[in-house]
């Protein structure tokens, strides 16, 4: 789930598999990515089922009569976060690129991440300034993505990548019902995923302005014309 996905995802780079021919709107990709949004309300509906008071007993162990919910939401979630692979390796592959799949994708990747983090910081699980960070990066982002469009596309970095696998491994973690002794660990995964998460974001808008400012350097230069 990448985040990033309008501008990285493959759907817009094309590939192999159709040239020359209109892409259907239903095809493999696109149902992946219809399936990812299916998902996203049957894991806040398992998320919340179980009793947030019975999740961890005083010794910091998962109630038995809590877990199987908890265990049932990081399994969806999970899934759902591999769909995110799945449909964009299916996309450039089979060269399935369409205009849907450009929207629905990165909205089915923010609606998975956030119902996660809402969801935990609803529970008390997860403190809401980590939420606020890392849904206030991929808002920015998104801002950032339709202030140039007109002026092209972002490639994906390296790093936007690391940053989507870590906020799925951390959120994952968060979500199992683990031990206390666990918590230590499950932060200093959560550290590196906001580190991520606020580096990328800067990298973005800095490659943004400078998009920017290249495309009316050169709109100028156009409009002058050569002497």
């Amino acid at each position: 789930m990448s985040t990033d996905k309008v501008d990285a995802s493959p759907r817009q780079a094309g590939g192999g598999g159709r040239t020359g021919a209109a892409v259907p709107t239903l095809n493999a990709a696109n149902v992946l990515t219809v399936l990812r949004l299916i998902l996203v309300p049957v894991f806040a509906v398992a998320l919340f089922a179980a009793d947030p008071g019975d999740i961890t007993d005083v010794t910091g162990i998962a109630d038995a009569s809590s877990q199987l919910w908890r265990y049932v939401a990081t399994a969806v979630f999970v899934v759902a976060a591999l769909t995110d692979r799945v449909d964009g390796w299916v996309a450039r592959r089979y060269g399935l690129v369409t205009n849907f799949g450009k929207v629905a994708d990165p909205i089915a990747d923010k609606a998975l991440i956030g119902a996660a983090l809402v969801g935990l910081s609803v529970l008390g699980e997860l403190p809401w300034w980590v939420t606020a960070v890392i849904l206030g990066r991929e808002l920015g982002v998104t801002a950032l993505r339709f202030w140039v469009i007109r002026h092209g596309v972002i490639p994906a970095s390296k790093g936007g990548k690391a940053k989507t696998l870590a906020q799925v491994v951390a959120i994952g973690l968060v979500l199992l019902p683990l031990p206390a002794q666990a918590e230590p660990v499950e932060w200093a995964l959560l550290g590196v995923a906001l580190v991520l998460t606020v580096a990328t974001g800067v990298d973005y808008l800095v490659r943004a302005l400078r998009l920017r400012a290249t495309a009316r350097t050169a709109a100028r230069r156009g409009t002058v014309g050569p002497e």
